[in-house]
């Protein structure tokens, strides 16, 4: 078992959530990061195992610092936190994009780098992208332009950073999580050659290995049933 703790930024909600409960029932000491600290140190008592709850705030790069100071040796972190920006070309919200971007790009490069101190030998690093950059839909420019951003910054980090291990999960439609339950996906399920959309447990699944398996670096995985060639 690697020594230091995991760290889900990310990690109040949806699968982030389910990462660091999968973690705390292996005995890992589990750290969850939100925008809002009271929200994290909360679901960390519902989660339980000893899991600790600290508020980080992505968007706001120059408080990262401060914010994990007190976090301890870091074997691996992973990085879910998104913001949904629904932001057509034709009505282009500065605002909006300039916020996304900067959680994305500038907030998870400040992060990794507030860490580096704190990295364990043996850690590694899982970004979240997803598929938008791969299947364009109208208003999506800003998230496919950030999630292109997540596929190349690997590649970047697995030499400055050696030899921490980088990857880079990029999920399809995920049909259990709270954003898209309830939502009528059939079209997407009669798209998709498996013929069922990806589940939670299958992302973390997907997660944990490319966390644990120390020959994996540099990867960007789509997890998606084949939906992306269709």
């Amino acid at each position: 078992m690697a020594d230091g703790a995991v760290l889900v930024v990310g990690g109040t909600a949806g699968i982030g959530r389910e990462i660091a409960d999968h973690y705390s029932k292996g005995g890992r000491d589990v750290i969850i990061a939100g925008r809002d600290r009271e929200r994290s140190e909360h679901v960390a008592v519902e989660i339980g195992g000893g899991v600790r709850g600290v508020g980080v705030d992505l968007s706001q790069p120059d408080t990262i610092a401060r914010a994990l100071s007190d976090v301890g040796p870091v074997s691996r972190l992973v990085i879910t936190a998104v913001s949904r920006d629904h932001n057509p070309i034709k009505e282009y919200n500065v605002s909006t994009a300039s916020d996304l971007i900067t959680m994305k790009m500038v907030g998870y490069s400040e992060t990794i780098h507030v860490l580096i101190p704190d990295f364990t030998d043996d850690a590694s690093v899982l970004l979240y992208g997803g598929l938008a950059k791969e299947r364009p839909y109208p208003g999506g420019l800003t998230i496919a332009t950030v999630n292109g951003g997540i596929a190349t910054m690997i590649n970047d980090l697995v030499v400055e950073l050696a030899p921490i291990r980088f990857n880079a999960i990029h999920p399809g439609i995920v049909g259990d999580s709270p954003y898209w339950e309830g939502k009528d996906l059939q079209a997407v399920i009669d798209r998709t050659p498996t013929g069922r959309l990806t589940t939670m447990a299958e992302v973390v699944d997907a997660t944990v290995f490319l966390l644990e398996n120390r020959a994996i670096n540099g990867v960007n995985l789509y997890i998606d049933g084949g939906w992306m060639r269709m």
